[in-house]
């Protein structure tokens, strides 16, 4: 299949860059049922799922991965984006052309000058598809400590700031996260609050975790024609037994399993096999979704609005189809739904199980 296929017009006014406020007011695109689109709230999500359904979410917390250095005149913008060890990061720099391998650079921001700073990285390695690789000349108990003091949350770059804003802190974060390791936000998860929680709990609906810390990959735009060409990064992720043997039971039962965003989604086909079992995971997934694709486990998914020509819109037009997702998207523009992570959520059937 070729690029061109999942190409869309976007007009910037679409682009979200402030969250719903409440978050649960935010529009849901109803595409439960095939054949079907209707406008709904995400606070009417509870109505529209039955006693026993699975939700799926995925728990990873977004870390301060973004972060500025400077390196004699030379001031760079780091976006981390995979852990190698204790210490050491691949991370995506910008203007990064004039950094050598054993060159050290210094960490500043707003409240810390660089003549203040004592956080600083050596880089390691350079490659063109993976980035940069950064040590940080401290000790691995420090380095939590000083992303927090020295970075920011990695919002994506079509969310336009002048400056940093604080907000951004929480709301860029789900109400669920519990593990540290994200660089950026499982965002089909950012509209859920405590009330949409209860409502939830007292439909009977089942809430189950695992865990996948998101990669700024995630942002990265396809440049290859044939989509087949395209290289995922890797992320990692774990499903411990007693999550796998929940969900196959329900499975058995014949409950539904909705996966909460593109992340839960790629996690869970990742540790299914092809009898429809899912297994204990602790590794790492590149898996990349195209149409064509057989789902083994999900039944729908609840995601946002994605990019043009993206792996995202990619992975929601294999679970329904290229034309219903695209006749789908000019509903949601038609009816003044927002785009991308601090915007809209739709709800949507798989239509191509195995």
């Amino acid at each position: 299949m070729r690029l061109q296929d999942f190409d869309f017009t976007l007009d910037k006014k679409f682009i979200a860059n402030e969250p719903a406020n409440p978050r649960d007011s935010s529009k849901l695109l109803d595409l439960s049922v095939s054949n079907e689109i209707s406008s709904k709230h995400f606070y009417n999500l509870p109505d529209l799922l039955k006693t026993g359904d699975i939700l799926v979410f995925n728990n990873t917390k977004v870390i301060p991965a973004r972060l500025r250095a400077i390196r004699g005149n030379a001031k760079v913008e780091i976006t981390l984006y995979r852990p190698v060890n204790s210490l050491n990061w691949w991370a995506f720099i910008k203007n990064s052309k004039r950094l050598k391998p054993n060159n050290i650079i210094t960490f500043y921001n707003e409240k810390i000058k660089t003549e203040e700073s004592i956080f600083t990285a050596t880089i390691i390695e350079k490659k063109e598809d993976d980035g940069t690789l950064l040590k940080f000349n401290c000790e691995p108990e420090e380095l939590n400590n000083n992303l927090e003091k020295y970075g920011s949350m990695p919002l994506p770059p079509y969310i336009k700031r002048d400056k940093e804003k604080v907000s951004d802190n929480e709301n860029y974060q789900t109400i669920y996260a519990k593990h540290d390791g994200a660089v950026a936000a499982p965002t089909a998860g950012l509209h859920f609050t405590d009330e949409v929680m209860k409502k939830l709990d007292a439909k009977g609906v089942v809430k189950k975790y695992l865990t996948l810390h998101v990669g700024a990959g995630t942002f990265l735009p396809v440049k290859v024609d044939n989509i087949h060409d395209h290289k995922m990064h890797s992320e990692y992720g774990i499903i411990d037994k007693k999550t796998a043997d929940e969900i196959n039971k329900a499975k058995k039962e014949g409950k539904r399993v909705i996966a909460v965003g593109t992340t839960s989604l790629r996690l869970l086909e990742s540790a299914t096999d092809d009898n429809g079992i899912i297994h204990p995971f602790a590794n790492d997934t590149n898996i990349f979704i195209t149409p064509g694709y057989k789902f083994k486990m999900i039944d729908m998914i609840l995601t946002n609005f994605h990019l043009p020509k993206s792996t995202l819109f990619m992975l929601v037009c294999a679970i329904a189809g290229i034309d219903r997702m695209k006749k789908a998207y000019e509903y949601a523009k038609d009816n003044n739904y927002r785009f991308f992570s601090y915007g809209d959520s739709s709800l949507i059937k798989c239509e191509n199980k195995r």
